[in-house]
């Protein structure tokens, strides 16, 4: 079974020793991915700014990896202020509402304190 790495061109994935993505036979594993626009290196204030950017960092990687968003069958979010994850919910009902993955949030310190939330995904390509 093959294995193939996807980068976004995050300088995070070289310093920290990473992949955006690891493609391992018909499943793609995507990293936790913040808001952080990679071609800019900025990040947006507020976690619904910063949730449809992580959404949209993951859909490039999925793509990458021949898979989609309708593809992902599994996603933890992490976010540091657990009393903000409902304010992301109309973000994550518009990408995920017909996929429905299982789902878990987790409330946790990210690594810069910019950072209002952190997602992971896991796809099974159809």
């Amino acid at each position: 079974m093959t294995r193939r790495l996807v980068s976004s061109g995050s300088t995070f994935e070289e310093q920290i020793a990473y992949s955006r993505a690891v493609v391992q036979g018909d499943w793609v594993f995507v990293s936790g991915t913040t808001g952080f626009d990679y071609a800019t290196m900025t990040l947006a204030d507020g976690i619904e700014a910063q949730t449809e950017q992580c959404l949209k960092n993951i859909e490039a990687a999925l793509q990458q990896a021949g898979a989609a968003l309708s593809d992902v069958v599994r996603v933890t979010y992490i976010v540091p202020d657990g009393d903000e994850f409902p304010a992301c919910w109309p973000v994550l009902q518009r990408y995920f509402g017909a996929v429905r993955p299982a789902a878990t949030m987790i409330s946790a310190r990210l690594m810069d304190p910019r950072m209002r939330i952190e997602i992971e995904v896991t796809a099974l390509r159809a």
